[in-house]
């Protein structure tokens, strides 16, 4: 029993170990492939094949992964770069860029990391580009720039089995001092262009405003016309109308001269006159008005008629279309003149007075101031009327 105790363990330690040794080769057999990835498979040191995404059987001690590889886009942002341009300025360049792997094989054998690859020559590219522009065309031709590292990078890494799909410059910082000097420019531009369109908002509005004036005072001037020719039609209407209604009356000299002596009051109640003078005529509508009214002949203002007509001119009494006419009493009508006559006078002679020359009446008379006794009128002279004229006084036949 002692003999064969120890032979019954050893076989049960080897048993054990094939065991061990059987699941572990079954499980490195087993693989299991993710989507969007490649396994790379050797076999004895020597490329295999390719496994995609599922489940793959190795091998055991035989087949090996060399490697694994992601086959989904990938992006990577490089560090700033510094690049001269042609006018002899250092910029900062930052690039992005944007690649995917489409044949696993080639990426892993035909170069050592092809990040690294991608990356320098991306610096390279970009300095050979940016190197044959000034600052401004770097600034503003960043399409163009994306558009060269992007043909130049795709054709480099196409034997590579990557593809680049898009290549980006994240940012181009010039030099602080060309920041300032850029910045100035910015600011004086931006003043020029606020000035200019100051001064054109300035412009329209006096243009405008101008505009609405002219067309306010061409109608503010066609309103006054149509106004004045309005006005002149209206009184040319009531001067019409004054006329035919005076033509319709049939207005004598003697009414004329009654509404001449009306008028004379209000002449000489001016408060702004200093001379009233009496007209010439004053004496002679006098007489009129004192004949029309059947004065007496030969009374001062009253003159004689011819021999033979006496009670010959009778007042006349005219039709009118307005209504009875209002003078009914010839004498009353008479003494109302006759007072208004005096009052006026006595303004005249107290405006007279005021200017410094005493009024004279006699003066209007045609006389001259008494220095003395009056000498008598001589036989057969005929009174002087107020409305005579000079050389009346001389006898008549």
């Amino acid at each position: 029993m002692s003999d064969t105790e120890p032979g019954t363990i050893v076989l049960y330690v080897v048993l054990l170990i094939l065991a061990i040794v059987l699941i572990v080769a079954l499980v490195k057999a087993v693989r299991i492939v993710p989507q969007a990835t490649a396994l790379i498979v050797e076999r004895l040191g020597r490329y295999n094949k390719t496994f995609e995404p599922g489940l793959h059987l190795l091998v055991p001690f035989v087949d090996r992964i060399r490697a694994g590889v992601d086959l989904r886009e990938q992006v990577v942002s490089f560090p700033p770069q510094p690049v001269i341009t042609s006018d002899n300025l250092v910029v900062s360049i930052d690039t992005v860029i944007y690649f995917q792997v489409t044949e696993p094989k080639s990426a892993v054998y035909e170069i050592a990391n092809y990040i690294t690859g991608i990356e320098q020559l991306t610096v390279t590219t970009l300095r050979n580009v940016v190197g044959s522009m000034d600052l401004e065309q770097t600034l503003t031709s960043r399409d163009q720039i994306n558009g060269q590292l992007r043909g130049v990078l795709d054709e480099a890494t196409g034997r590579w089995g990557v593809r680049v799909n898009r290549v980006e410059l994240k940012s181009i910082e010039p030099p602080a001092s060309v920041q300032g000097a850029m910045e100035q420019q910015m600011r004086a531009e931006r003043d020029r262009r606020a000035t200019i369109l100051t001064a054109e908002g300035v412009k329209q509005s006096q243009i405008l405003t101008a505009e609405g004036e002219k067309q306010s005072q061409i109608l503010r001037a066609e309103g006054n016309a149509q106004a004045a020719i309005l006005t002149a039609e209206g009184e040319a209407r009531a001067i019409l109308q004054v006329f035919d209604a005076i033509h319709q009356g049939d207005a004598d000299p003697k009414l004329l001269a009654y509404q001449y002596l009306q008028m004379l009051p209000q002449i000489a109640n001016g408060t702004a006159s200093k001379l009233w003078v009496v007209p010439t005529e004053f004496t002679a509508a006098l007489g009129s008005i004192a004949q029309g009214f059947g004065g007496v002949p030969g009374t001062p203002g009253i003159p004689t008629p011819p021999s033979g007509q006496e009670g010959a001119a009778e007042p006349r009494h005219r039709p009118s279309s307005l209504g009875e006419p209002a003078l009914t009493d010839p004498g009353e009508a008479l003494a109302e003149a006759r007072r208004q006559a005096e009052a006026a006078t006595a303004d005249a002679t107290s405006a007279g007075t005021r200017s410094g020359a005493p009024f004279d009446p006699s003066a209007e008379r045609g006389q001259r101031p008494a220095d003395g006794p009056t000498a008598p009128p001589a036989p057969g002279a005929q009174p002087r009327t107020l409305g005579g004229e000079p050389g009346e006084d001389e006898p008549r036949p």
